[in-house]
């Protein structure tokens, strides 16, 4: 076995679904399933099937839509969760069962008013409960984050003893600093007597904001195995992120861990959890948060545009990003305005950057961010000419809707000083007007994400819409204002046309 292989066990589809309104369907929990399969996922820890008919029927789908990853279910430590894991597993090319029960004496004590002999028993007749239906078991030891290392390790040689193949040792409370958790996965490896014949894993929450912290920690101390969630959803604080902890290995290259992640997939299945999930990825969070290769400081940006590395570490492409985003406010730099003007085709030969530069700061003094819109009038080039020769214009747009109307909207688009018109239906009057659009359009573009806020508040407000679409590959933003949603919206889209015209 490669020593230096650490293995992903993402719990997406069970921990990160226990989040109040992230339940997904059968059929969504298949898709994020393929996904993380082409990300290269060990393995996928389904759902729970005891809890309910849906979880059931997922482990059992999921087992048979995915082929490479190992599919795994979670169970308590008893016989009737273990009967039904086996048989939601029943499809599976390859399945494992994941069985456990408390570790620390807070739990012993107050969850299961028992005593540290008794659940090193159950523990032990449950993983060789567990090992007539597969060969393959996971024992979790909950809460071990706040157990007794000795303990611990009498309960870890136990079940190994009894047949788990991986022993999980979850910072269940997000408990652990870094140097305490490696110091408990240490110990074990230097205390269990029979550890060399399972890999120790770790399963760590966010509720101190440490838990990728405490994966690496526990990884540098001899665990092989990370279970965490993509966008580090989860109870609580959350999850370890998926993607944290295998750029973090895979830029980390003197450690000399690798895993099986294709990184470039994670951007893509980010955006699919979070549309799926309804949670949104904050826009600082690491890897793939908006910001996350976004540079608004004039001296990040001159020091990015002259040599990436200055301020990245990570490639952005690597992660499926197309790239980084230099992003104009008043703190940009002249370097920053001229690769915009430049990337808008003005012969920088022929303009007095200096001149423009300070009318820019004032434009950009009364408003948060500058976009393609704002540079071309800064220009002079004004909306007549916005965006040259293949401008966009909306001359007409209509909308019926109310209870019970089906929503209908008549878009008019001035193309190249031609007039274009078209009618559609949708399931709102955004939707009804942007599939007018693509009526008049007939392109391959993809709403990808539509968010709405209002400037100040109350219902007489100025809306702030922005959008983001995809067309060949490459992701075109687009925004748009109005105290009319529905105005604002279509203005945000088309403002996004332009740019990919």
């Amino acid at each position: 076995m490669d020593k230096n292989r650490v293995y992903v066990f993402d719990t997406t589809l069970r921990d990160g679904e226990q989040v109040p309104g992230c339940q997904l369907t059968t059929v969504e929990k298949i898709i994020v399933a393929k996904k993380l399969e082409a990300l290269g996922v060990d393995i996928i820890e389904a759902g729970f099937p005891i809890s309910s008919p849906g979880d059931f029927q997922s482990v059992v789908e999921i087992s048979k839509a995915v082929t490479e990853p190992v599919i795994c279910a979670l169970t308590r430590a008893n016989t009737t969760d273990i009967d039904a894991a086996a048989e939601a597993l029943r499809f599976a090319k390859r399945k494992r069962i994941h069985t456990g029960i408390g570790s620390s004496d807070i739990h012993i004590k107050h969850k299961f008013n028992s005593t540290r002999e008794q659940i090193v028993e159950r523990a032990f007749a449950a993983v060789k409960y567990a090992r007539k239906f597969t060969d393959d078991v996971e024992f979790f030891a909950e809460d071990a984050g706040r157990a007794d290392n000795a303990f611990l390790a009498q309960m870890i040689e136990a079940v190994i003893a009894a047949g788990a193949t991986t022993v999980n040792i979850p910072d269940t409370n997000g408990y652990c600093l870094p140097d305490q958790y490696g110091a408990k996965i240490k110990y074990l490896t230097e205390h269990v007597s029979n550890i060399d014949k399972a890999i120790i894993s770790v399963h760590c929450h966010n509720d101190l904001g440490l838990a990728t912290a405490n994966t690496i920690a526990g990884v540098m101390n001899g665990a092989r195995q990370v279970e965490c969630t993509i966008n580090g959803i989860g109870e609580r604080a959350g999850n370890t992120s998926l993607e944290e902890v295998a750029m973090i290995l895979k830029t980390h290259h003197g450690l000399g861990y690798h895993t099986n992640i294709n990184s470039k997939g994670i951007y893509e299945i980010s955006t699919l959890v979070e549309k799926m999930m309804r949670m949104p990825v904050q826009a600082n969070k690491a890897i793939v948060g908006r910001n996350a290769f976004a540079h608004s400081s004039g001296i990040h940006q001159d020091g990015v545009l002259k040599h990436r590395e200055n301020y990245e570490i990570l490639n952005p492409e690597d992660v499926g990003i197309n790239s980084n985003a230099i992003i104009l406010t008043a703190r940009s730099g002249r370097h920053a305005l001229k690769h915009h003007l430049e990337r808008l085709g003005y012969k920088m030969d022929k303009i007095n950057l200096d001149e423009v530069y300070q009318r820019f700061l004032e434009m950009a003094d009364n408003k948060k961010e500058i976009n393609d819109a704002d540079l071309l009038q800064l220009m002079g080039d004004g909306d007549s000419k916005n965006y040259g020769d293949k401008a966009i214009k909306v001359t007409l747009l209509q909308v019926v809707c109310g209870d019970p109307l089906r929503p209908m909207a008549t878009v008019k688009l001035r193309i190249n000083g031609e007039d274009r018109e078209a009618s559609a239906a949708g399931n709102g009057p955004v939707n009804a007007t942007i599939n007018a659009i693509h009526a008049i359009i007939k392109d391959d573009i993809e709403l990808d994400e539509f968010s709405i806020q209002a400037m100040h508040g109350g219902s007489e407000d100025v809306s702030k819409v922005n959008m983001r679409v995809k067309h060949n590959g490459q992701s075109f933003y687009g925004f748009g204002y109005s105290t009319d949603i529905v105005n604002a919206s279509v203005h945000a889209y088309v403002d996004a046309l332009n740019k990919i015209y």
